[in-house]
């Protein structure tokens, strides 16, 4: 897996924009949502700090369609951008406009996918899941507020992550939002909700495999739900609100599947490779919990090939229809660098 864009201007430009971006819509999010005060401070805490992951595969995907000739059925994009001012460095895209914003329907598909995140990672820290008591190198939610408290800030960030996604919410009260149309409202669902459940799903598939011998084939199904999901549904999340075709939201799909899949690959290796400050949680969990991962199965080096195959078939995925070096082809080699 080639390591040549991780450190691209390009690249640091959006993790820096969505993170700021990110930052200041949850506070106004959270503010409009007029929970109780105990309730917002958990919501709050849960949703600070972190890679920011799936909210940059929304605006990377974003980004990589709408620089990209020929990728969208219409012409209602505003025009093309990018994060560089030299022509010679241009990955994305060879104009010379610089992106400081982003649209509003891309802003609450990274709200949605990371209000969802957050309320998965919530529940599956509690003392019934995972009984994990470190995220992000904080104490969990749970054990900062209670369990009460944290069981509910997991629920009602479930139902803000949809909630985001509708005309009504964050438009009359919030001029920093503009109104979502119905039709793209419908259309951001109807790939999210599926995707959410799987997850769900997915998270019992992998608690039902605790202390189980289970094959590399079910294996794959657990991850493809239980991480896979979310991280597929925040690429094509991304490619919707650039208006992509319905032949380049497939590559999106694969792109992201394989992507999501490599994503709980690697945090398999790093769960034994990695030391408890650098990865911000318990180091050796997985072994503890007695969870089957891809290193019981595969040992540590074969894991880290499979998630290096992975990473290439998710690059290999856009190669016939997307710019080289794209803003997602970036990302992923950002991800295979990873080391928490």
């Amino acid at each position: 897996m080639s390591t040549l864009f991780a450190s691209n201007p390009q690249f640091i430009a959006l993790q820096r924009l969505v993170s700021e971006t990110l930052e200041q819509d949850i506070a106004t999010l959270l503010h409009h949502a007029n929970l109780p005060s105990s309730l917002f401070e958990a919501c709050t805490y849960a949703l600070s700090d972190g890679k920011r992951v799936r909210p940059l595969l929304v605006a990377s995907a974003w980004l990589t369609v709408k620089n990209n000739p020929n990728s969208n059925p219409s012409s209602n994009i505003e025009t093309r951008t990018s994060f560089s001012s030299d022509p010679q460095t241009d990955t994305d895209t060879t104009t010379i406009a610089t992106i400081n914003s982003l649209p509003s329907s891309v802003r609450r598909a990274m709200l949605a996918v990371e209000c969802l995140h957050a309320y998965s990672l919530i529940h599956d820290d509690l003392p019934c899941m995972d009984d994990d008591d470190l995220r992000r190198g904080k104490p969990t939610c749970h054990v900062k507020f209670g369990e009460a408290t944290a069981l509910l800030a997991g629920d009602v960030l479930q139902t803000l992550a949809f909630e985001v996604l509708t005309f009504e919410m964050l438009t009359a009260d919030l001029p920093t939002f503009e109104p979502i149309d119905d039709a793209l409202s419908q259309r951001l669902h109807t790939t999210f909700a599926p995707r959410a459940r799987r997850m769900v799903a997915g998270q019992m598939r992998d608690l039902l495999a605790e202390n189980q011998s289970v094959s590399q084939t079910e294996l794959e199904t657990i991850h493809r739900d239980k991480t896979g999901a979310l991280i597929e549904a925040s690429v094509l999340m991304g490619g919707i609100c650039g208006d992509a075709s319905l032949t380049n939201l497939s590559k999106l799909e694969q792109f992201g599947a394989s992507i999501g899949l490599a994503f709980q690959v690697q945090d398999d290796v790093l769960d034994v490779t990695a030391d408890t400050e650098t990865l911000g949680k318990r180091a050796g969990s997985d072994d503890k919990l007695a969870k089957s991962t891809y290193v019981t199965l595969l040992g540590v080096e074969n894991a880290k090939q499979y998630a290096e195959g992975l990473f290439a078939e998710a690059t290999d995925a856009l190669a016939t229809t997307f710019h080289s070096q794209s803003m997602l082809e970036q990302l992923a080699s950002w991800l295979w660098q990873r080391k928490f």
